[in-house]
């Protein structure tokens, strides 16, 4: 009759030791979790400054040249801004869920037809699908062609951290006007464009 309890007490700690080291496998997979999160956080870091180093020898300020760069539109059409060397032209960082980017269209799309055949008005869209833009563009009743910059490619290169953005870049290529912001009635884009013609 004792041999019954010893082989309960044999199961329950085989039942422990293997509690025991589900409980060690799971703390070391926690650790591992964490280690990988912590060795992202840190690339993350290093990826951001070695960004800010490549940010300044290349600012973008007026007076230097805008970076080129190919795209394709909702339209299907490949797009390159050297393409439109000879010919101001107007860039416009948006997203449909920024709202004074939405409360800034119709201004600068109202400029963008005045000056459509000296000024070539590239709108850009960042970080939204070809879908979001066609549902947005159909909603507003809006039929000009945008940029998608789903991945973000342009507007890294741009160095658009926040939206909207509008730059505009003379004949020769170079920035003439930056506007980080919201575009507004009193900001004179229409003499900026005049000016880059």
């Amino acid at each position: 009759m004792q041999n019954k309890p010893q082989s309960m007490d044999t199961n329950s700690a085989q039942q422990d030791g293997q509690k025991k080291t589900g409980s060690k496998i799971r703390r070391v997979v926690t650790m591992l979790i964490a280690l990988a999160a912590l060795a992202t956080g840190i690339w993350a870091v290093l990826a951001n400054l070695s960004d800010s180093d490549s940010k300044s020898s290349n600012p973008i300020r007026t007076g230097v040249e805008a970076p080129d760069f190919t795209a394709v539109n909702s339209k299907g059409e490949q797009v390159q801004l050297s393409d439109y060397r000879g010919k101001a032209v107007m860039i416009n960082f948006w997203a449909s869920w920024c709202t004074p980017c939405v409360r800034e269209m119709p201004l600068v799309h109202e400029l963008a037809q005045q000056n459509q055949n000296k000024v070539e008005t590239l709108f850009v869209n960042v970080g939204e699908s070809k879908g979001t833009i066609n549902e947005f563009m159909k909603s507003h009743q809006f039929d000009f062609p945008v940029i998608i910059d789903a991945t973000g490619k342009v507007s890294k290169l741009y160095r658009i951290t926040g939206l909207p953005a509008t730059m505009v870049i003379d004949q020769a290529g170079q920035f003439s006007h930056i506007l980080l912001g919201e575009l507004t009635e009193d900001i004179p884009l229409q003499q900026w464009l005049e000016e880059s013609m």
